[in-house]
């Protein structure tokens, strides 16, 4: 995870930056509030940081990161999906909560589609399969005869739904088991996995290139069709020998369900305003994200077909809340 000092550092140009927008109209006046479903560190706190710098220079106030970790992310989502529908409060989030948990959980206290109003896609990121960089283990093909030759002896660890999904996807199509053990953050888990308690995880690229880069852990494929860029030497599922481990997970912002459309159209456009400014995208560049900005209808269908998709995945898996 990430400390408040890295954090600041890594995001500081984008508040240089943001002034330069044009404030062409007038956003609802008040303290802005992105409330992030995960600890500080985690991914889409992190790229929330980046967009929170953005729009508060392009608002002229304050738009600062709630962050509401733990309960896979309940509890945040619960609190927006209660709170004023002025523009105020906005949620920065990811599948876990709008796709994975209503295939997880019998119950929620909120409606991923019915209490939200979907304002726009923030971006895409498949998920990487790690060992620890000292591991003997080479290559996906390693791991799973490993795991094969040694039932019942391995954990795998994962501090979001999303992750854990990836990795009983990854055990289905191997044909491999290991036991899941749980995190509050998928950054947290890393310290077990270098020390050996875990013999695996799967995480969302952005983690990973930060523990790839400071050579702390080593990828062994990255479920996608695609190479990614900022990882240019991680092969795809298909060149590890296992072309069903595709899945991507994703960010987006939602605001609470009766938000003025025109303040939806208007926190979209902004958040476009910000993505192409080039501090910004220097800055999400570095960290391997590319911005795939949707518009609200785009992103509202997008998120009934993602609840729809992540769904099957899970219930094949017969993933449990314990």
């Amino acid at each position: 995870m990430l400390g408040r000092r890295h954090v600041a550092r890594l995001f500081g140009a984008t508040a240089l930056a943001a002034p330069a927008i044009a404030r062409a109209q007038k956003f609802p006046s008040g303290r802005v509030a992105i409330v992030v479903p995960f600890p500080a560190g985690a991914a889409t706190d992190i790229s929330a940081r980046v967009y929170a710098e953005g729009l508060s220079g392009l608002w002229g106030q304050p738009v600062v990161i709630d962050n509401k970790g733990g309960g896979n992310g309940i509890p945040a989502a619960e609190s927006v999906a209660r709170a004023k529908p002025d523009g105020l409060t906005i949620f920065a989030t990811s599948a876990m909560t709008q796709a994975v948990n209503p295939a997880i959980y019998d119950k929620l206290g909120y409606d991923p589609i019915g209490d939200f109003e979907a304002v726009t896609r923030m971006g895409t990121s498949p998920f990487v399969l790690l060992v620890d960089k000292n591991s003997p283990i080479k290559t996906a093909a390693e791991l799973t005869a490993k795991l094969k030759a040694e039932p019942g002896k391995h954990n795998y660890g994962a501090g979001a739904l999303p992750a854990r999904v990836a990795s009983e996807l990854y055990k289905m199509a191997a044909g491999v088991e290991a036991v899941y053990v749980g995190y509050k953050s998928n950054p947290q888990a890393i310290p077990d996995l270098q020390s050996g308690l875990l013999t695996f995880m799967m995480i969302d690229t952005v983690n990973a290139k930060i523990a790839i880069d400071r050579g702390a852990l080593k990828g062994l494929l990255l479920t996608d069709t695609e190479r990614y860029p900022a990882l240019p030497d991680l092969p795809t599922a298909a060149e590890a020998g296992l072309p069903d481990v595709l899945l991507t997970t994703w960010t987006g912002y939602y605001v609470p369900k009766g938000t003025p459309r025109e303040i939806v159209q208007k926190i979209n456009a902004d958040i476009r305003a910000v993505a192409a400014m080039p501090a910004v995208l220097a800055r999400l560049e570095a960290m391997g994200v590319t911005p795939k900005l949707m518009s609200p209808e785009e992103f509202a269908a997008f998120t009934r077909s993602e609840k729809e998709r992540w769904g099957k995945i899970i219930r094949r898996a017969n993933i449990k809340v314990e």
